[in-house]
């Protein structure tokens, strides 16, 4: 949405809460912290709506709903559109590493549904999420970029650990095809040793508690090319073992006699690209977390290509 759209927003939800203020005031706002002070628009909209509490008689409850809200469903976000407010039960399937410090966590949840892209603001302080724990999120808002949808926490989320798991519904899909690439950011990499956080290390340094030792960790983070597509695809620590043949142990002793720790990544590389491979995985946005991955009978899948490339050309 634009400064404007996000404008519009703000002064009808809350004149419709009994304030009264006004879309040039708000712009105005809006546009000293995206332009003057280059805040991104999602964090500019935060900071005008706490000002504008502190300012107004509309409660922050209020404002976003604290009535009992619908349990969004993580495989069907698009149903929902953009900008709409629900409530999660879900599991934290994995964590990422945030590209932004405006962001505190960023990941993938599930739900019985399926799986959706989640991402909390820094300036939230809400309670951190772990691997594996299930949650309930109370007040979070829909988000959609490019035809993808995810969700976000925010100021107004409750986080309510749960002591029952909730189960994560197979929303997986096949991939079979060429490994063509191996991106910067793969084999042997560090993450920050601190409680509850797994954030990637970038020179040493944890985008949230600075200088750390941090813990060896090993992934891929591949294109695979069925001869149709090309998939961005990112394979875990045990898989990336079982693929390429070696151990994070292994991994850090072959970097600590080399003094290099790329040199994982080009032994990955000269093994693995070119290999036809089997990939379960789950899909998030433009990305393909993989659940399982193998080696495959490269005879097999040219022979499937053909087909495929056949029956696409009689359909044309």
């Amino acid at each position: 949405m634009s400064v404007t759209e996000e404008a519009e927003t703000i002064v009808e939800q809350f004149n419709n809460h009994g304030a009264e203020i006004e879309q040039a005031d708000v712009q105005s706002r809006l546009v000293e912290l995206v332009e003057e002070y280059k805040v991104p628009l999602e964090e500019a909209v935060n900071s005008v709506e706490s000002q504008l509490f502190e300012e107004t008689p509309v409660a922050e409850g209020e404002y976003y709903g604290d009535s009992e809200s619908e349990l969004l469903e993580m495989g069907n976000l698009a149903q929902y559109g953009d900008e709409y407010w629900g409530d999660a039960r879900v599991q934290v399937v994995e964590l990422w590493e945030p590209n932004s410090d405006a962001v505190g966590q960023v990941g993938l949840v599930g739900d019985e549904t399926g799986t959706a892209k989640f991402t909390a603001w820094a300036k939230s302080d809400l309670p951190t999420l772990e691997e594996g724990e299930s949650y309930l999120l109370e007040n979070v808002v829909t988000d959609e970029y490019r035809g993808n949808y995810s969700f976000k926490l925010n100021g107004a989320t409750d986080v309510t650990h749960l002591d029952e798991t909730v189960e994560v519904g197979d929303q997986s899909v096949s991939i079979d095809g060429m490994l063509v690439d191996i991106q910067d950011g793969s084999g042997l990499i560090r993450r920050c040793s601190e409680d509850d956080c797994s954030r990637t290390l970038r020179n040493g340094r944890c985008s949230e508690h600075g200088e750390v030792e941090g813990e060896f960790d090993m992934r891929i983070k591949g294109v695979i090319d069925d001869g149709q597509t090309a998939y961005d695809v990112v394979v875990g620590r045990e898989l990336t073992e079982e693929l390429g043949g070696i151990s994070v142990s292994e991994a850090k002793q072959i970097a600590m006699d080399s003094l290099d720790t790329e040199v994982i990544s080009d032994q990955l590389e000269a093994k693995l690209i070119g290999r036809y491979v089997e990939v379960e995985a789950a899909p998030i946005g433009d990305t393909h977390v993989a659940n399982e991955i193998s080696i495959a009978d490269p005879s097999g899948l040219e022979d499937a290509l053909e087909r495929a490339e056949a029956m696409q050309a009689q359909q044309s």
